[in-house]
């Protein structure tokens, strides 16, 4: 089975997926795995220093021979230094966020590289069009982790209408009914975190992976609103703490940062899973078994091709 968009020709993969630059959990293990299962698999920069991610390009090299990426988080301090690992390394394809890429984008495209910024809004989408970025991911606050304040539903059209470039959706998607879903609001692929989190490649601790699959529908919150960072995460003891925290008038911010630093990685490498920051999707709730990257990507793109055939049924003449 495979599915042909102006997605799967640009980045030469089978399925329009590209697996989310999590970071502290997007490494070489899963890049390489959602890579070979016919995806784009991508290694999360962070905040990681450049020799870090020098490393781990050529850690997925040595298990991959398909495309895959890497996600820099323009707002690092390492972010220049990184910029210029992926053209030494010719990574074939780099997803941006927090931040603009438009400097980096003509070296990037100079030397063959596709770039794909994640974006929450339609004025970021069109500036990142005119920079000469070659698709865009539209990022619904649904999504797991740093998210804007519109929907995918609501987001994703309007960024379509707004392009002429390829446009990802991202946020809310975890089964053949999301991807379906985003086809019909006009994208040509998708971008998914959560559902990777629960596969057998995510080195994540297993506290945290079991955190995923006991959430249910309504759990996950967001921190950050007072601070202009929104966080979606999973609810535990230092999520409601900040919630509450952010309720009292003059909140503390060195508090809150005091609680936060170093919180994500508490929860991916220590499972601290009632003070670290579990940062899951809405689509937690969907997530019950722990599977291999290649099963759950097959798995979602036949789901996807029965409800779209199932589609043409409410057709009537």
């Amino acid at each position: 089975m495979s599915f042909q968009t102006r997605i799967t020709k640009l980045l030469k993969v089978q399925y329009p997926i590209i697996q989310g630059g999590m970071a502290w959990v997007a490494d070489y293990h899963i890049a390489s795995a959602v890579s070979n299962a016919g995806g784009l698999g991508l290694i999360a920069a962070a905040s990681a220093p450049a020799d870090f991610v020098r490393d781990q390009i050529r850690k997925v090299r040595e298990l991959t021979d398909k495309p895959f990426g890497v996600n820099i988080m323009l707002m690092s301090p390492y972010a220049a230094e990184i910029a210029q690992v992926v053209l030494e390394e010719r990574v074939p394809v780099v997803t941006t966020g927090a931040g603009n890429p438009g400097k980096y984008i003509p070296g990037w495209k100079e030397a063959g590289i596709t770039v794909i910024p994640v974006i929450a809004s339609v004025s970021q989408a069109i500036r990142m069009e005119r920079a000469g970025a070659d698709a865009v991911v539209a990022e619904g606050c649904e999504a797991g982790g740093h998210i804007g304040e519109l929907t995918t539903m609501a987001l994703t059209p309007q960024i379509v209408d707004a392009v002429s470039i390829p446009v990802l959706t991202a946020g809310g998607v975890a089964d053949g009914r999301g991807i379906a879903a985003a086809f019909m609001l006009g994208a040509e692929g998708v971008q998914v975190g959560t559902r990777f989190l629960a596969a057998e490649e995510c080195n994540i601790h297993a506290n945290y992976k079991q955190a995923v699959l006991d959430c249910k529908d309504i759990g996950t919150t967001v921190t950050g609103r007072t601070t202009g960072s929104p966080v979606r995460c999973i609810k535990n003891k230092l999520a409601r703490e900040i919630v509450a925290m952010e309720k009292k008038a003059g909140a503390d911010q060195d508090e809150m940062e005091k609680l936060l630093t170093g919180s994500l990685r508490a929860a991916v490498v220590d499972g601290d899973d009632k003070m670290g920051s579990l940062m899951a999707g809405q689509v937690a709730g969907m997530i019950n078994k722990i599977q291999p990257a290649k099963e759950i990507i097959e798995e979602m793109f036949a789901e996807t091709a029965k409800v779209l055939s199932g589609a043409a049924g409410l057709l009537k003449n």
